[in-house]
């Protein structure tokens, strides 16, 4: 990490290297959990689900601006291309991949269980999967393998283990300025180049439409540890438009769950928010936001991500004739966001802890394997070798020794010892 007011090698030139400060951004817990809030906001509101009857007439005043709640999905991804930027600076490849399996399950995990419950004992419009199922979804990989999912919003996951099995190339080789910049570059033209063709493996892993968002949170990494350039708000710029592109078929199918006709101009200006409120993070805009419940809503958002939908929707089934929909709304909200704490504190962290020691141990032993089987010489078997070992990583070969003259007098005899 570069030092204050000093360019680090693989900064652009023209550009002042700024240390990156430690520690949490407290503005990233922020956006974290306002996405969040659309998300479910978009699901209790808008999408239909759990309800009988328009929800546009339920909710006249909250309806509209929630049906442009699933952009909070757009956030996450710009937020997650920046913040794995720089959890992964200076990181080996095991130390990445034990980062992202601690965040990820732990909370997945439980979620799938208490879903499954929720809706296994609250018989309603959903009806649980059957267990082989569950077991595959338990892989995080059910999407892939055609198998349905616990929850519909579970198929982010999917895209941010793709996203983690590219970068993981750059972090294989160390991440800095350059390799970021090129890796970018590449994911977005294979991304633009698939976009026209038909549905093959490398689309899919290239997600050719939502890759603009990760592409560009790395860009704004690159632009709040580096400073900005010409080149980092280009790249930004082409991610916006490509962004406002593939957002807008989205948006198509968005109509369909609404059952309204919302305007598409509100996706431009939410994006429009999102970036700007991103470039801002980037140029230290929001450096005196670092109120002290900011983790604690960060650290909320990924289990009430997973546990909002099914558990929602069901209440609203059981009870929208007996309670009020605002207080219904509202309890529910506030239940779920105690349960995501509670997941947290009781379930995340010390699951995570244990995941960590226990995949650091496996690493070492890898680690430990390898060198003793580099530095292991090798074990001859039989007779020993006549001539040179070619195999052995420290041999010298000579020349052959040149014959005696024919006219110097034969080498005394000597006796043969041992």
């Amino acid at each position: 990490m570069a030092s204050a007011g000093r360019r680090p090698a693989d900064a652009p030139r023209g550009t002042v290297g700024r240390q990156a400060p430690r520690g949490r951004i407290g503005i990233l817990d922020g956006l974290r959990l306002c996405a969040a809030l659309m998300v479910v906001l978009y699901h209790y509101v808008a999408f239909g689900g759990g309800w009988e009857g328009s929800q546009a007439q339920l909710f006249p005043v909250l309806f509209r601006p929630s049906a442009y709640g699933w952009l909070g999905v757009e956030l996450f991804f710009m937020i997650s291309g920046f913040v794995i930027c720089m959890s992964s600076w200076g990181r080996s490849i095991s130390h990445f991949f034990t980062s992202r399996v601690i965040r990820l399950f732990p909370a997945y995990w439980l979620a799938i269980v208490v879903t499954t419950a929720v809706v296994f004992f609250m018989p309603g419009g959903i009806t649980p999967l059957p267990w082989r199922d569950l077991l595959v979804n338990l892989t995080m990989l059910q999407r892939p393998m055609g198998v349905d999912e616990v929850e519909g919003v579970y198929w982010t996951l999917w895209a941010e283990m793709r996203f983690y099995l590219l970068f993981a190339l750059v972090v294989w080789r160390g991440v800095t300025y350059r390799r970021v910049v090129v890796f970018c570059c590449v994911w977005a033209t294979v991304a633009a180049l698939a976009t026209r063709g038909d549905a093959n493996p490398v689309t899919d892993l290239v997600m050719a439409q939502d890759c603009w968002f990760f592409i560009a949170g790395l860009a704004f990494y690159l632009m709040y540890r580096f400073g900005q350039n010409l080149l980092l708000w280009g790249m930004i710029a082409f991610c916006f438009a490509m962004g406002n592109h593939t957002a807008m078929a989205t948006w198509r199918a968005t109509l369909d769950n609404v059952g309204h006709n919302v305007p598409g101009w509100g996706v431009a200006a939410v994006l429009t928010v999102f970036f700007v409120t991103m470039a801002g993070v980037s140029l230290g805009w929001f450096r005196r936001v670092n109120w002290r419940w900011l983790p604690t809503a960060g650290a909320l958002t990924y289990p009430l991500y997973l546990l909002h939908e099914s558990i929602g929707w069901e209440v609203f089934h059981r009870y929208q004739y007996t309670v009020n929909q605002w207080v219904l709304v509202g309890g529910t909200l506030a239940g779920v966001l105690v349960l995501s704490y509670l997941v947290h504190r009781l379930v995340e962290r010390p699951m995570s802890k244990r995941l960590k020691t226990g995949l650091t141990k496996a690493f070492d032993q890898i680690r430990a394997e390898g060198a003793t089987h580099h530095e292991r010489p090798p074990t001859s078997v039989g007779p020993p070798p006549q001539g040179p070992d070619l195999d052995s990583p420290t041999r010298t070969l000579r020349r052959p020794a040149a014959p005696p003259p024919a006219s110097a007098a034969p080498p005394r005899s000597r006796p043969v010892s041992g």
